[in-house]
């Protein structure tokens, strides 16, 4: 019952994504948007957690906080069985394996990322549709608020390196929960590696795919609370800015998803398998 070795979980990631890369298109979308379901959900109870602690809560603790309620997402994903594209990333092991083509990587990793969308947007319309924003008094509006802002406000660089050090970690969770045995094995596998992203302030696209829009739907709202809200913030919330600010984000979380942890392990455990040592 002991956990896979490294060199173990490596030829594992590998294998996982050689199956992803031939999984129907169907099956692929339906797991997707349910990932998308479970990262908004997340971001839902994170976002929960956080209102109303700037004036209570030191800036790190609150934050923390945050991060291990929203490793619930992928909790979820991990121990129930979805497809993520952030931790879809670490199918190049399998290309560079030539188990798969490129075509079919990219293939999985466009209905993945499509369905994530859907999921996740659909998510926080449900979200938003149950008044569950207006809880605390319009707190957790006001947290959404700053949330949505904050990411749509960031430069294209820096939402670019923070994407990366965002899926480093990620797909370190995942790749720390092939190894693991149990549900309890990949329930702690996922809660520190997550809780850090989210506390150091990393960007995820697919948990972007939620919280911007979420902000999107109360700025338009009648609701009272929204008046609260500081003098130019909403003017930055746009569908526009929305999608172009997913550029950058999902670009940085594939470099680090894929180079600097598949590619890294790929190159240290698996570059020299099924080949013949020279004489």
């Amino acid at each position: 019952m002991d956990a896979l070795l490294p060199v173990e979980i490596a030829r594992k990631a590998e294998d996982v994504g050689a199956q992803k890369a031939q999984m129907d298109a169907l099956r692929l979308f339906v797991l997707a948007v349910l990932a998308g379901a479970f990262i908004g959900l997340g971001a839902m109870f994170a976002t929960t957690v956080m209102a109303g602690t700037d004036d209570t809560l030191p800036f790190g603790l609150s934050r923390l906080i945050a991060g291990v309620a929203f490793s619930t997402g992928l909790i979820l994903i991990v121990a129930g069985g979805a497809e993520l594209f952030t931790g879809n990333t670490l199918m190049v092991m399998a290309l560079a394996a030539r188990k798969i083509s490129a075509g079919k990587m990219l293939r999985a990793w466009a209905i993945v990322y499509v369905g994530n969308f859907i999921g996740a947007v659909g998510t926080s319309v449900l979200v938003f549709l149950s008044g569950q924003y207006l809880s605390g008094d319009g707190s957790v509006a006001i947290a959404a608020l700053s949330i949505g802002t904050g990411k749509v406000a960031l430069p294209f660089d820096q939402a670019f390196f923070l994407g990366i050090l965002c899926n480093v970690l990620v797909c370190l969770a995942v790749w720390l929960s092939l190894g693991a045995r149990s549900t309890a094995d990949k329930v702690l596998a996922v809660l520190f590696p997550i809780s850090a992203f989210v506390a150091a302030g990393f960007e995820h696209s697919v948990a972007n795919m939620y919280l911007i829009p979420l902000a999107l739907l109360i700025s338009v709202s009648a609701e009272p609370i929204v008046m609260q809200a500081p003098a130019g913030q909403l003017e930055v919330l746009t569908w526009a800015a929305f999608l172009w600010s997913l550029i950058p984000v999902t670009l940085g979380n594939v470099v680090g998803g894929s180079v600097l942890v598949g590619g890294v392990y790929w190159f240290v455990y698996l570059r020299h398998e099924g080949k013949q040592p020279a004489p």
